[in-house]
């Protein structure tokens, strides 16, 4: 297949986009892709074609598994030594085994711990670790785990509130990049005086991309005031743009840009609804103040 790298002329940007010998339909396309990625195309501005892409795909083959000749074992290996080893918020009696001991078929329970020359495998209580024909081992959860507590009610999961700190930072993030991206300013492009984050329903900071402290400290200032003044009177929609330096503007060139967040339900009512959560952005615009 052959794609192409295309960008508007005096910008940085460019797309990839499959290959076309109609120019017009290339154009098409290219502004298409434009649209989807940045939410606006510049119909007849000129184009920069900076790099062509040919991709050949072709199959190796399957390659055989290697397997080993003895019959399985179904056997439990006894461990070479034995130690006490804190898991599971309590001392255990722990067992060591080399991995050059085991059979096709052994099945070592935890708690245990596999020494290899170049690593250590631990094997945790209610879990099991199954040597394969391959030469592998294979880890096997022998008994359910309890849960004490539904997430976000009694007790905060430690893995869902990794996922749900990761997934407010990426739309942070990804602000950033559609900001860097569709900018013309060097100040936003190429310097990345910029921050995005985003709030809370009552303007609280609840993730930000890693942008500039001095933004970010006090952004949520900017989002409590705009709240304030506005309770009730927002519709979804609506962007809100401030600088004030006295409402949590950092210096007049800083602008702000805040959008509030409905919930779907909500977009049915033209005024009146609280926002869920907010987001918003700062730059740096030159020749203000």
């Amino acid at each position: 297949s052959i794609s192409v790298h295309i960008r508007y002329k005096n910008t940085d940007s460019s797309l990839l986009v499959p290959f076309s010998e109609d120019l017009k339909e290339l154009t098409k396309t290219f502004e298409s892709y434009h649209t989807q990625r940045y939410g606006f195309a510049n119909p007849g501005k000129p184009l920069v074609l900076e790099a062509v892409v040919a991709e050949a795909v072709a199959s190796s083959g399957s390659v055989p598994l290697h397997k080993l000749k003895e019959e399985p074992s179904n056997a439990t290996p006894l461990p070479y030594r034995k130690v006490e080893c804190f898991m599971d918020g309590k001392l255990r009696d722990t067992g060591i085994f080399r991995r050059s001991d085991l059979v096709f078929g052994d099945v070592i329970p935890g708690p245990a711990i596999i020494t290899e020359p170049n690593s250590t495998i631990i094997v945790e209580p209610e879990w099991s670790a199954s040597y394969t024909e391959q030469g592998s081992l294979l880890m096997n959860r022998v008994k359910s785990k309890e849960r004490k507590a539904a997430v976000g009610t009694e007790k905060c999961d430690p893995v869902m509130l990794e996922i749900f700190n990761n997934l407010f930072m990426s739309v942070a993030e990804q602000m950033g990049a559609t900001l860097e991206n569709v900018s013309h300013s060097v100040n936003i492009k190429e310097r990345l005086d910029f921050s995005c984050a985003l709030f809370d329903g009552d303007g609280n900071l609840i993730a930000n991309a890693p942008h500039v402290p001095v933004h970010l400290g006090s952004m949520s200032e900017s989002v409590q005031s705009i709240l304030s003044a506005r309770e009730g009177d927002m519709s979804p929609g609506d962007v809100f743009v401030m600088n004030n330096p006295y409402n949590g503007g950092t210096h007049i060139p800083d602008v702000t840009v805040i959008t509030p967040v409905f919930e779907e339900d909500e977009y049915k009512k033209y005024t009146g609804a609280r926002p869920v959560f907010f987001v918003a952005s700062r730059g740096h615009h030159q020749e203000i103040g």
